[in-house]
Formats: structure tokens, sequence, C-alpha cells
């Protein structure tokens, strides 16, 4: 399919479907193999064909480590078990007693791992409102290693300003990791906008269909590459091959589906917007919304992720989450299909009493691909039951 440089000219789509997975030089296959091998041949002490132990390298692996690093714009992807997986394998980075400051609005899982297994080990956090850059700029504290930021958040969908904050964070030393899975890089790369590190959950819209768990890091600096490489292979937090071939499959078709999750998620918003139950709509393209002017500075689209909170409260917000029947009651995001949970009691119920916690009556969709008239019909009903 040629070589790298030429493969960097090509558009996503073309990317998506053909970086990494050139047919198979032995019997011509156009699906990249799943190679179970744990090991390999090698012809003498040393030299082998690019693999030695699976948990090292695995010939499905760099295919997908390759493909999804070209659509980050990135030199380097590594591939893990999960997005915490990834996530851990960069705090490794951190230097003893290196400070992260933490968005303070992000994932539950990545509260509990920041705050809860690496705060006590001796690296402290801090919870910062990152969409004020003057602020973080005047009260940095010179322990910083790393800023971390989710940008559209989860789960209130605020957008950061990468580029104002990375600008901050490298003037004082220190690196920006920045997750990118709720907007994925078909509509946000945040490399190109200043930060040093990218992180996905692959479980979510890279796979797509709900039936993979998996983690990416993408990065350009060879050196933090190098070492992040390192600790991937040290501390084998890697996906098996199978998984990666799931995850690689789910990535040809992200263009597509993108487009589908972002037009649902319009429709969706058009009616929470028009019902008298909903106290407050959160979406970036909604020029109210936190951040709607970095959404719309950085990311080519607005995304599937939708947030509202209820007037009626957290017994309003309960009733409509377990009241839907398209919209499936369930944890996780990103797939073909609508989920809907209450994160307060959910994915961020390790967030609860902290400078994380989220309203009670807030209600998170992750807008599928089905048809927008029958998911905005399912809302509608669940909606119209607190009346």
């Amino acid at each position: 399919m040629g070589d790298l440089e030429a493969q960097s000219g090509w558009g996503f789509e073309t990317r998506a479907i053909h970086v990494g997975q050139d047919p198979d030089p032995t019997t011509g296959a156009v699906v990249t193999p799943i190679t179970l091998s744990t090991t390999f041949a090698q012809s003498s002490v040393g030299e082998h064909k690019g693999f030695e132990y699976s948990r090292s390298g695995n010939p499905t692996r760099s295919a997908l480590e390759a493909c999804v690093a070209s659509l980050e714009n990135a030199k380097h992807g590594l591939a893990f078990a999960s997005g915490l997986a990834a996530e851990d394998n960069v705090l490794r980075l951190l230097p003893p007693g290196g400070r992260v400051l933490l968005g303070n609005d992000a994932y539950g899982g990545t509260f509990r791992l920041i705050a809860k297994v690496w705060s006590p080990l001796g690296f402290p956090w801090s919870a910062v409102d990152l969409t004020d850059v003057a602020s973080l700029r005047a009260n940095w504290p010179s322990d910083t290693t790393i800023v971390w930021l989710e940008t559209p958040t989860n789960p209130l969908l605020t957008c950061i300003d990468i580029a104002a904050v990375a600008e901050v964070a490298h003037a004082n030393g220190a690196i920006v990791v920045v997750d990118n899975t709720f907007a994925t890089p078909y509509l946000q790369q945040p490399l190109d906008h200043g930060a040093d590190i990218v992180v996905h959950s692959a479980t979510k819209y890279l796979g797509g269909h709900s039936d993979v768990v998996g983690g990416f890091l993408a990065l350009n600096d060879d050196s933090l590459a190098e070492r992040l490489r390192y600790t991937q292979n040290a501390a084998g937090g890697v996906p098996a091959p199978f998984d990666c071939y799931l995850v690689l499959r789910g990535v040809k078709t992200l263009a597509l589906r993108m487009e589908r999750h972002c037009s649902n998620a319009r429709a969706v918003v058009d009616l929470l917007l028009g019902h008298p139950a909903v106290d407050r709509v959160l979406y970036p393209q909604l020029p109210d919304h936190p951040g709607h002017a970095a959404a719309a500075k950085q990311m080519n689209d607005f995304g599937g992720m939708v947030s509202f909170t209820l007037k009626g409260g957290i017994e309003a917000a309960l009733t409509v989450a377990k009241s839907t029947r398209i919209f499936t009651l369930a944890e996780s995001l990103g797939a073909v299909e609508s989920l809907i949970e209450h994160p307060g009691r959910m994915t961020h119920a390790s967030a609860a009493g902290s400078p994380l916690q989220v309203p009670d009556s807030l209600v998170r969709l992750s807008v599928g691909v089905e048809s927008a008239h029958d998911l905005c019909e399912d809302l509608r009903t669940a909606l119209d039951r607190l009346s």
C-alpha cells in the first residue's frame, strides 16, 4: 500500500482502511491476519523478522498501532489492554513526587487511578479548571509534571482549548496528555494543537461495537515513545491479537459512524431543548455551552455524546434512565447502539465527594446510529413520564 510518506497524504478514510494493513504477503489476504503465536522463530540468536515474543510485539498489534497513529497524525502508536492500562502507562513517566493537574471534569476511572492509586504512592494531584487559562498560569504548582485533560469532558462535555493549555504547560516544563476518546481522531487531532500524548479508550468509538476492551496512546516525541514502549513491554498490559483485530475492524468504519453519531446527536439535542422537563442541555455545538469556542476552533464536528439535567432532580433522572426502550441503560459509550446512564451512580460514582462530583440530576447519552426519529421518540416517551 505504499510507504509511510505516501500514506501520510491519503485522506482519513483511506488511511483507516489501508495503513498498516497491506495484503498478507504469503496468502494475499486483504484482511490483516490474527497472529496468535506467542513466540517467533529466529534464524540465529538475536536475528528475527521483527518479532520475538508476543508481549513485546505482535503483527496484528503492529497493524493496529500503525493505523491509529496515522489517524492521529502521530509518529508512534501503542496499543493496550484497556484505556486505563494506557493511562497507567503514561503515569509511569512521573518522576518521584511529580504532580498531575487533572481537569475538574473527567472520567471517573481516570480520577480513581490518579487520586486513589497513584496519589497514595507519593504523586500529588490537583483538580483545576482548565478552561481558565489565566488562573492556570497564575496558580501553577511548581511540582507539576503532567497536565491531564479531556476535551470534550466526561460527562459535562466542556471543551478545553488544547493549544492554550499546552502553551502554559510547556512554558513550565510539563507535558500535556489529552484524552481524545469522546472526539475521536476523526473529529479532533490533539497533537496538532500542542498536546504531547493522546489517550484513547479504544473500547469506545475506535472499536465501536461494544465487543472489545482496549486502550491506545499516540505521540510524536521519540524519547517519550521509547520510554512508554519500554514500560508497555515491562509491565505487560498489552491487548490480545483478537482484540487488536476487533479494534482495527472498527476503525475502518469510524468516519462513517462518526458522521451518523453527530447528526443523530443534533436531532436529540433539538428534542431536549424543546421539552419542559429538561433544565439544561450540554452539547458543544450550543453557543452557550462552556468551551463552545474551543470546540469550534479545534473540532471538525461536535460529537455523539449529549448530557442534560432535569428539573425534577435525581428522581427524575433515575426515572428517565430506566424508562427508555431503544437507549439501553448501561455504562460505556461510543458504540453503534445508543446508551443512557446516570453518571452520579454509575461511571462517576468514584468521584462522589470530590471536586469532580457530577450533578445528581445529570443524564448522559451516547447517541448511536439508529434511526434519529426512533431515538427522539424513545426519549420523548421517557421524558413525558415525568409530566
